[in-house]
């Protein structure tokens, strides 16, 4: 699963962003590719290389050449026709055809991710056929087969062979007799997993470092025999200034199943600053458990291990990991043997959410904020929340009773859960650096004392409105509603009723607290029609919240990174 820092299932309907022409069967022209690539801010991303040992440095160039294979294997799964599409638009060197194929590269294909999917380019483009739509099945079923027809295909197999049509790793393609038949990834892209396999032994060759050269031999051996479990656990395990994610992951791109995994990498050097914070917050967790503004009866006597965090900067995307919005983090493997065992790893792209909140959370800021708050913006306060978002998901009620027996928040919240979680996480996170700061145990992270107080708080007001930017079809949004419209009714946030809003600094943190109280209590009882009510109050754009969404449109939304640091390494 990853993050879109914007989650993408609402990027993907936006309205209110940045002024851009309606896509499908209108043919888009230079001028409108041109206003429609400038909604990803252009970006400089770079990554701090210079305590790498030497082969560490040859190890990573290997990396950044197997991604390269990754983005063009990628393109094949998205659709049949990707590849010969872009082969042609490379050789179309007028105005338009250099704008469709920058806007074809952003998106890994000729259809528009910001406007639902839909194509900017005409039906019939040189005698290749364009969908007006991406591809629900993308290119891992036979074009044409209908979902129908797949089903009972694949109901009336065998449960092993159910198993291996439905698995990650397969496509599904035709046999000569007109009959569907399975195909494994090693078979099905056995040119290009040749090629990364030979460039991931090379990296393993060159790395000092244990653990990266064990994962990197068994991932190169994973491309070659379709088996994953074993790679996986030695990513989970993977401790070394160069992380790597590359394989066949997330699956989004399949939308007629959900079945089948794309190719995606991430090139990484990892913050061992930032991620020696996420050890110091585990070892206060159960501290902050006990202090909950909760009922004691629903405490937990003991907290769980926090799932493995990781903070890195990027040195290089690719394939799934490079399209449209960029990932501003990834929690990995989906493998449920993997999670029953181990659970999952988060990781972190610093740079990459630095680089967002310089690009749209900034100008949002100048928008919604009072001009005094201003100077209180800060990075490490808005991404030490982040960390503490994820972190505070482990706090709270996981076991509740409902009706005597034993239950959990999620069966007893039902399609509410999600909301209130990404809420409580949030608000949660947000009263957890505030009683640290009281205790002083942050005052090498963020400070204390007002100044550390004005930055945590006016960061989170404009965060806010960067959450609900777009809308409100995903729960994050809607949990921000919630909080945004409940701290406005307890004085916490004030508007100014001209688009602005400012901080209280007198009421903000009792009402952050009894907000808390209300998502932590939810939980503990399981109490669905409190929470309904909670949300049928709250998850509402309000007149004054309005007004400083319209002013948005100019904001991007997201960013286009150039990757800088990979191409002086390659250089070397």
């Amino acid at each position: 699963m990853k993050t879109l820092f914007l989650p993408l299932c609402f990027l993907l309907g936006a309205g209110t962003a940045a002024a851009a022409p309606v896509v499908g069967p209108h043919v888009a022209t230079v001028a409108e590719l041109d206003v429609m690539a400038r909604r990803y801010a252009p970006v400089d991303l770079r990554a701090d290389v210079a305590a790498l040992s030497a082969g560490d440095r040859a190890a990573i160039v290997k990396l950044i050449e197997a991604a390269k294979i990754v983005d063009v294997l990628q393109l094949r799964q998205r659709w049949s026709g990707n590849e010969a599409l872009w082969n042609v638009l490379k050789k179309d060197h007028t105005p338009l055809g250099k704008a469709r194929l920058d806007y074809f590269w952003l998106n890994k294909g000729p259809w528009s991710i910001l406007d639902n999917n839909q194509s900017f380019m005409p039906v019939d483009f040189k005698g290749i056929k364009v969908p007006a739509k991406k591809p629900e099945a993308g290119n891992f079923y036979p074009e044409g087969a209908t979902k129908a027809a797949l089903e009972t295909w694949i109901n009336a197999l065998p449960a092993k062979d159910k198993e291996q049509a439905q698995w990650f790793f397969t496509t599904i393609r035709s046999s000569a007799d007109g009959k569907f038949k399975t195909v494994k990834y090693c078979d099905e892209y056995k040119a290009e997993l040749d090629k990364l396999a030979k460039l991931l032994h090379e990296a393993a060759a060159s790395t000092d470092n244990a653990s990266l050269k064990k994962f990197l031999n068994l991932r190169a051996d994973a491309f070659l025999s379709n088996d994953y479990l074993a790679s996986d656990f030695a990513w989970m395990d993977l401790d070394s200034p160069v992380d790597i994610t590359i394989g066949p992951y997330e699956t989004y791109n399949d939308e007629l199943f959900g079945y089948k995994a794309a190719f995606e990498a991430y090139v990484n050097i990892r913050d061992q600053k930032e991620t020696q914070k996420l050890d110091f917050f585990s070892k206060h967790m159960q501290e902050l458990e006990d202090n909950l503004p909760l009922e004691k009866k629903y405490r937990n006597a003991k907290v769980g291990a926090l799932a493995p965090m990781v903070v890195v900067n990027q040195v290089y995307g690719a394939g799934d990991g490079n399209m449209g919005v960029q990932t501003a983090a990834y929690n990995l493997p989906n493998d449920e043997r993997i999670i029953s065992a181990r659970g999952s790893k988060r990781i972190m792209l610093k740079n990459v959410q630095e680089a967002k909140f310089k690009s749209t959370l900034t100008p949002i800021a100048k928008l919604v904020l009072r001009p005094d708050a201003l100077a209180d913006l800060d990075f490490d306060a808005f991404f030490t929340h982040i960390l503490a978002h994820e972190i505070t998901h482990g706090l709270g009620p996981h076991i509740t009773r409902n009706n005597g027996k034993a239950s959990t928040p999620r069966q007893d919240l039902k399609e509410s859960y999600a909301t209130i979680e990404e809420a409580k996480a949030d608000i949660a996170g947000l009263w957890a650096l505030a009683y640290m700061m009281d205790k002083g145990q942050l005052k090498d992270t963020l400070g204390q004392g007002d100044a550390a107080e004005h930055k945590l708080y006016n960061t989170f007001l404009a965060s806010a409105f960067r959450t609900l930017h777009f809308g409100m079809t995903d729960s994050h949004a809607r949990g921000m509603a919630i909080q945004l419209n409940y701290l406005l009714d307890k004085g916490g946030f004030v508007s100014h009723g001209d688009g602005t809003f400012s901080t209280d600094f007198k009421k903000i943190k009792q009402a952050v607290t009894d907000l808390n109280r209300e998502f932590l209590t939810i939980e503990a009882s399981g109490d669905y029609a409190r929470a309904t009510a909670l949300m049928s109050k709250y998850v509402v754009i309000r007149p004054d919240v309005q007004k400083a969404l319209d002013k948005m449109k100019i904001v991007p939304n997201d960013i286009r990174p150039t990757f800088s640091t990979a191409a002086t390494l390659k250089a070397k």
